[in-house]
């Protein structure tokens, strides 16, 4: 069994294993990669997660990549679309974004898990994508704040007075949901270890 009390090893520079990561997907890997470039600025890599899925719109299908990765002082998020052409772009295009946020900034790192059959789980054994498991992570550092309200209620179940609503404020400026049917047993665990590298980044 894992200690949890133990240290996270200082981790390698990843910068050469996402750049094959980004060249096995596929996807306009110069466009993506040189993205990257500019806003990774320098810094190694620490760790990364790379998410390839389609989009669909309207009778076609567009792809589109997300990819996190950790320096020693940011969060990158990058997200690559492509587009058919239009009025303004004749041809196809890509667009891409980057964002650079200091890790001071980042507030919240949320990892829900789906663990099929948990009576016979083990840290050791590699997740069989049949088995439907997934991990969805969320990071917060405060540019989106998502509000869920719901009708208040009270303690008299025969009340049908106005209560008002009840609700919270969560941050939610990216969500990033990995399934083992979809991505394999290897994409959850990226997924899970980012995390873990990214909440021991930011509790420093």
């Amino acid at each position: 069994m894992r200690d949890l009390n133990a240290p996270v090893p200082e981790l390698a520079d990843a910068s050469s294993a996402l750049r094959e990561a980004i060249d096995r997907c596929g996807y306009y890997p110069d466009v993506v990669a040189d993205s990257l470039r500019v806003a990774i600025a320098g810094e190694p890599i620490r760790a990364f997660v790379l998410q390839h899925e389609p989009t669909f719109d309207r009778d076609e299908v567009r792809r589109h990549i997300t990819i996190l990765a950790l320096t020693p002082s940011r969060l990158i998020v990058g997200h690559t679309d492509e587009h058919a052409a239009d009025d303004l772009i004749r041809a196809p295009y890509a667009s891409t974004s980057t964002e650079a946020i200091p890790l001071q900034r980042v507030n919240a790192v949320v990892v829900n898990r789906v663990v099929p059959n948990p009576a016979g789980y083990s840290s050791q054994r590699q997740a069989d994508p049949a088995d439907g498991g997934e991990v969805v992570l969320t990071i917060g550092w405060g540019m989106v704040n998502r509000i869920d309200l719901e009708p208040a209620v009270c303690a008299d179940p025969n009340c049908e007075a106005d209560h008002g609503y009840t609700g919270s404020v969560a941050a939610d400026d990216i969500s990033l949901r990995i399934s083992a049917a979809a991505d394999g047993p290897a994409g959850l665990q990226q997924v899970l270890d980012f995390a873990a590298a990214l909440s021991f980044a930011t509790s420093r």
